[in-house]
């Protein structure tokens, strides 16, 4: 089954949202355009 990536624009609409936050420990930050792309298929 092909699997379409997130396009630039969705990814613009979104990025301020989530490239801001910051945990506090834990694992190092993953590739968050990845991990929405995977949550929306």
């Amino acid at each position: 089954m092909a699997r379409l990536l997130m396009e630039d624009a969705e990814w613009a609409f979104f990025e301020p949202f989530i490239t801001g936050i910051r945990g506090r420990g834990g694992r190092p930050a993953s590739n968050h355009r990845l991990v929405l792309d995977g949550v929306f298929w």
